[in-house]
């Protein structure tokens, strides 16, 4: 499809079409998606998981081409083809980075899929900050980029908290209730109040800091800690991962892992980098510093909320885990998620996360280098680390992912055992009489 044939969303679509959304991370997108229907659009979160959406991705989408879009334009394809939406009432939302990885080509690939489907009448929104396309019926206000921005707070922190709570919960499934309780409870916040003050939504964090620490019940017992890092789509979304999360927790660890947040952090701090390297984006990069020291300093602000309402480990504000690369790369790296895999990578072992899987699209060249290429240097300097990297894929075997995974849980337990061990030991040695 050329660009002169592809269809622009109208303002007039604003009020007939329904909005798909795909679904990368279910709480953040769930706010994203009331956000939006707070200002008068009509969203909907694309839920499919099942094996049709990597069918649907292969038949109409290069095999070639990096595992995140197929599954995107599989997960798009597989929805309007169910059946269950009105395919000439129908727009798909896409967000965009601009940047130099092949994810800036989603948008023309999930054109040319959904000509050859037979939906070329379906318009595709390109959602993004740096312009890539014009949407007469999609307007972003700075009321509406708050309201995104407060979704990603909220977004993150639930995330956050479900992380900490779920493999020590007394009641199977109650981390996911009150997760999904307060899901509710901000999207209904975010849809009564158009203008959502800042005062509101910290009070609200702090509401659930408390509900989180006083009425989800726990053991208090020691578990693997495994941190996430990776291609920004495979990292968060179970559908590309094949549900990594689960998996861990189901052999009894717990995972940790950084934020959208400073995935947004780190794309705005790129017109600093650019602008000092190169000259470029002068404007633009005095504009976006002041935006990056707004947002770390909301950061800071909650870390301490964590520590004032809650005994939960903050979240590592963004330049605590940027100052985490100096002698490993340079921050003017900034292909895929660039530095940011390597610090993420180094602030988990910097906090005491000893157990680091990098989950990346098989052939992804960005990632490999900043990820499976940084790990011979991340373990030089810290001996004694278990780092594994995982491979995604259509075709890649689940069961050697979960072998590969089993292993790595088996060294860590066995070191956690030992570390034990040892604590027990040196408590019992006879402290000699003066």
């Amino acid at each position: 499809m050329s660009e002169s044939t592809k269809v622009i969303f109208t303002k007039e679509m604003r009020e007939t079409h329904t909005i798909l959304i795909p679904n990368m991370l279910h709480m953040h997108f769930k706010l994203l998606a009331a956000v939006f229907n707070t200002c008068g659009y009509h969203c909907e979160l694309l839920e499919n998981d099942d094996r049709g959406v990597i069918e649907a991705g292969l038949k109409y989408v290069h095999n070639d081409t990096c595992y995140p879009a197929l599954l995107v334009i599989g997960q798009f394809i597989s929805a309007l083809q169910s059946g269950k939406y009105d395919v000439n009432k129908t727009a798909l939302l896409l967000t965009q980075t601009g940047g130099g990885c092949r994810a800036s080509n989603y948008v023309p690939l999930l054109r040319k899929a959904l000509a050859k489907a037979g939906f070329s009448q379906v318009p595709v929104i390109a959602l993004s900050l740096t312009g890539i396309e014009k949407h007469p019926g999609l307007k972003l206000s700075m009321r509406v980029l708050k309201q995104v921005l407060y979704a990603v707070y909220f977004g993150d922190l639930l995330m956050d908290l479900y992380n900490q709570c779920r493999p020590y919960e007394v009641v199977s499934g109650s981390t996911k209730e009150m997760a999904d309780k307060w899901v509710g409870k901000v999207a209904a916040l975010m849809s009564q109040r158009k203008n959502l003050k800042f005062k509101i939504l910290r009070h609200t964090y702090i509401d659930i800091l408390k509900d989180f620490e006083q009425n989800l019940p726990r053991v208090k017992t020691e578990k693997v800690k495994v941190g996430i890092v990776g291609e920004i789509f495979v990292k968060f979304s179970p559908l590309a991962n094949n549900h990594l999360e689960d998996f861990l927790v189901a052999e009894g660890a717990e995972t940790a892992m950084g934020g959208l947040l400073d995935f947004l952090m780190y794309c705005v701090d790129g017109y600093d980098v650019d602008n000092r390297f190169y000259g470029k984006f002068t404007y633009t990069a005095k504009l976006t510093r002041f935006m990056n020291t707004y947002l770390y300093k909301k950061q800071l602000d909650f870390a301490q909320m964590y520590r004032t309402y809650s005994s939960f480990t903050p979240p590592t504000d963004f330049f605590t885990t940027k100052n985490a690369i100096k002698g490993y790369i340079d921050e003017g790296v900034q292909m895929g998620e660039g530095w940011l895999l390597t610090a993420e990578m180094l602030e988990l072992i910097e906090r005491g996360v000893k157990n680091v899987i990098c989950a990346q699209p098989f052939g992804c060249l960005p990632n490999h280098i900043v990820g499976k290429g940084m790990m011979k240097f991340v373990r030089e300097h810290h001996p004694g680390v278990n780092l594994v990297s995982i491979d995604y894929d259509a075709s890649a075997s689940r069961i050697n992912q979960e072998n590969r995974l089993k292993l790595m849980l088996a060294n860590a337990q066995r070191e956690l055992t030992e570390a034990k061990k040892q604590e027990e030991t040196a408590e019992n040695i006879p402290v000699p009489a003066n």
